[in-house]
Formats: C-alpha cells, sequence, structure tokens
C-alpha cells in the first residue's frame, strides 16, 4: 500500500516525512524503521494490516493512571520500529526486520476487525502499541477513523518521534498518548536510542498543544539515566513545559536485549526519583515494574488521601467523582 507523507525526490529517491528521521530512501531501498520501503520513486508501506500483536489489555499497563482507569484496552501493533534501543523490551517484533534480513510477520486484519474484536472484548478504547506505532500510521489512522466513529477512544504509545505533519494528520482521532521521555541527555538519546532529545520534547510540546491527554514514562537504568540532576531537569521541563498535571510514570529496568550489563534499578533509586519528581511541582508521580509500592497509587495532591489504590495493573479502589477528591473536593487531572 502507498505511505503517506512522501515527497519524490531526483533519480527515484523520496524523502519520508513521517517521522523525525526524515529518512532519504533510494530506489529499493527502506528507511531506518525497515518498514517503509521505495519501490520505483513510491513509498510503500509492508505492516499496513500485518499485526503481530493483538491484545486485551487493562489501560493501567500502558501505562495511563488519569486516563479511563480501570478499563481494557485492544493493544495492537506491527513489525517495526524507527528506534535502535538497546534495553528494548519488545525487540523480537521491534527490530524483526533489522535483525532478520527485512522479514515481516503477521496475521492479516482490516480496520474494521480491530474495532469489532475491541467492541466484542468489551474494550473502551484501542492502544496502538508494543512497537512504535508511528511506523504503522496507516493502519492507525484508518483503524482510528473507525474506531471513533464507534464510540471508541485512541491511545499511542510511543516514543515521540513523529514530526509535526503526522500529529496534525492523527491528532482529530487520538484521545491520549502515552510518551517515552527515555533521558533528559542528548548523549544517551544518540548513543542508547539512535535519535535526538529535542526532537522528543517538541512532540510533547505539541501533542499538549493540540489537547491530546499525555502521561510520560522514563526507565530509569542504573548509572545512565538515573542521576538527581537529570531527573530534576526532566521533572521541571514537564511542570514547565506542558504543566505539573502531567502524570509521570517512573519505571524499573530489567536487563534485556543489548543491555545486559546493567542490574535491575534498585527500588531506592525509584523511591527518591519519584520524590524528586514531586519536590520539582509534579501532581502525580508513579513508580512502575514494583507492583505492591505506594508509588503505583493516586494520591490527591492536596490533602493527600488514596483515591486509586493499584496493585500492578489492576485497581481495587477508585474513589473520584465528577473528577474531584471526595475529601477535600479539589479538582483531579484526567480523563474520568
Amino acid at each position: 500500500m502507498e505511505a503517506f507523507l512522501y515527497e519524490r525526490l531526483k533519480d527515484k529517491k523520496i524523502k519520508c516525512n513521517l517521522c523525525k528521521h526524515r529518512c532519504v530512501i533510494g530506489n529499493g531501498k527502506r528507511g531506518i524503521c525497515c518498514v517503509r520501503e521505495n519501490t520505483d520513486g513510491v513509498l510503500n508501506t509492508l505492516v499496513y494490516g500485518k499485526l503481530i500483536a493483538a491484545h486485551i489489555d487493562p489501560i493501567e499497563k500502558k501505562p495511563l493512571f488519569h486516563f479511563l482507569p480501570a478499563s481494557l484496552s485492544y493493544s495492537i501493533a506491527t513489525v517495526g520500529c524507527n528506534f535502535k534501543c538497546l534495553f528494548c523490551q519488545n525487540s523480537d517484533i521491534s527490530q524483526m526486520p533489522a535483525n532478520h534480513n527485512g522479514l515481516i510477520a503477521g496475521d492479516h486484519f482490516t480496520p474494521e476487525d480491530v474495532v469489532s474484536s475491541a467492541l466484542k472484548g468489551k474494550c473502551k478504547s484501542i492502544s496502538y502499541t508494543y512497537t512504535e506505532p508511528t511506523i504503522f500510521f496507516e493502519f492507525a489512522w484508518d483503524t482510528a477513523i473507525s474506531a471513533k466513529k464507534k464510540g471508541l477512544k485512541n491511545i499511542f504509545v510511543t516514543n515521540g518521534y513523529m514530526t509535526k505533519e503526522a500529529l496534525v494528520m492523527i491528532h482529530p482521532y487520538l484521545d491520549a498518548a502515552n510518551v517515552d521521555l527515555k533521558s533528559y541527555n542528548e548523549d544517551y538519546y544518540k548513543k542508547y536510542c539512535g535519535a535526538k532529545l529535542e526532537n522528543i520534547k517538541d512532540t510533547i510540546r505539541e501533542m499538549k498543544s493540540l489537547g491530546i491527554w499525555i502521561e510520560v514514562t522514563t526507565l530509569i537504568i542504573p548509572g545512565l539515566n538515573d542521576s538527581i540532576g537529570e531527573l530534576e531537569k526532566l521533572a521541571e521541563f514537564l511542570v514547565e513545559s506542558i504543566g505539573p498535571e502531567t502524570p509521570w510514570h517512573i519505571s524499573r529496568f530489567h536487563p534485556t536485549y543489548k543491555l545486559l550489563d546493567r542490574s535491575s534499578t534498585p527500588l531506592d533509586t525509584l523511591i527518591s526519583a519519584r520524590e524528586t519528581g514531586l519536590k520539582c511541582g509534579l501532581k502525580y508521580v508513579y513508580t512502575g515494574n514494583v507492583p505492591g509500592e505506594s508509588g503505583e497509587s493516586t494520591y490527591c495532591f492536596n490533602c493527600g488521601k488514596i483515591l486509586i489504590e493499584r496493585l500492578g495493573f489492576f485497581v481495587n479502589k477508585n474513589v473520584i467523582k465528577d473528577s474531584k477528591c471526595p475529601y477535600c473536593g479539589i479538582y483531579i487531572d484526567g480523563v474520568w
């Protein structure tokens, strides 16, 4: 299928304008994502409707804690990614084409198949997740339009590297996003992800300006992005650029893929990072991948009472009513 958002250049080359790599692709070649291919000067997507994953998840798994809590989200992905993260937890599918001579695996679905399955599974939303949704943008676009017509919400779980053109195009149908802000260090992004920090910051700001509900996740890797100074800068960016109401998820790292020389994140590091975020002015800071810790529940930022009690990805109690704390009456940010 012909891809969206590209321009033709000389000698049958094309420039892809879907993500901020803006790859210039020669005839017969693919972009960094390995799933968009130039065929005689026409850019084609190789993953339209080829889903490598389709599951029903609690929305808390995205993670989204302030968007339809305790609901189910039909979650889909294709192979491929526009990042090369050395610590990718889904590298078997995200890097499949890159690591297996261009292999594109997956089962065929139509947008209507996805919407029908979501409704049958009593889901309130569709999440484009597991790999980077930008790289299967055409299928996400068609599915999101169909989903919207049926009253379903649409969610991107993303690295934030889509272009402004792509974001403007999808935003009428995109209700929420969890954006990975992996570090607040340009060298880290270059060395461990193959990307540029400033581009993600721009996307986060643009999403906010378009009215998309945003939550942010940072995977804390020991010795790489866990310094208090860096975490303070990251939290301050969120407060100043998109607001103190932005939920920040601080997630525990476990050794995986090509980053096996680091230990799992100590619990004390996560607790300290959460305290840093709160001290910098964020209202809602959560610890992830550590079930049973108090940092996974939602507290009123004003009176300190527990509002949503969670264990892992499941909600045990939710006392928020009419978007307000029942104890002190203050507004609690989110889509409830």
